[in-house]
């Protein structure tokens, strides 16, 4: 689903989605944890919204806040 909106391979600047495996999201150098997360949320959202299936993110995300608190 997430190949069939062509998010495979995209790439925005200084982040994206791998050109190989969809469901990885690449950093490239400089890009900001906030830029990864809206990334993953815009490909949840266009597959919701042309399917009608949430995708569920395999990875826990951290706040500022929680990051500050553990380092």
């Amino acid at each position: 689903m997430i190949e069939k909106f062509g998010w495979k391979g995209k790439r925005i600047g200084n982040y994206g989605v791998h050109d190989k495996q969809a469901l990885v999201l690449v950093n490239y150098g400089g890009a900001k944890g906030k830029n990864i997360y809206k990334l993953a949320q815009d490909i949840q959202s266009s597959v919701k919204d042309k399917f009608g299936i949430p995708l569920q993110m395999e990875v826990n995300v951290l706040s500022k806040l929680v990051l500050e608190v553990l380092f």
